[in-house]
């Protein structure tokens, strides 16, 4: 996927990137049975952190540009 509007392609690129690292740390989190284990919680945090900086990158965009990434198949 790449931005509509290049000059919002830099953000566009990190919103992807950080939303991909999201998704890949959910399925390990997801993989552990106790959620009092010590993987779980490294891995949620991984996740808390991950999903905050794609929403940082998403406040810099315009919404038709969140939109996309919204109805794409990474969200």
């Amino acid at each position: 996927m790449e931005a509509k509007n290049k000059k919002n392609s830099k953000n566009f690129k990190k919103a992807i990137q950080w939303l991909t690292k999201y998704n890949g740390y959910n399925d390990l989190r997801d993989t552990q049975e106790d959620e009092e284990s010590k993987e779980w919680r490294k891995y949620n945090r991984l996740c808390e952190d991950s999903f905050n900086r794609y929403l940082d990158y998403c406040s810099e965009l315009p919404k038709a540009e969140v939109k996309r990434i919204e109805n794409s198949d990474l969200y």
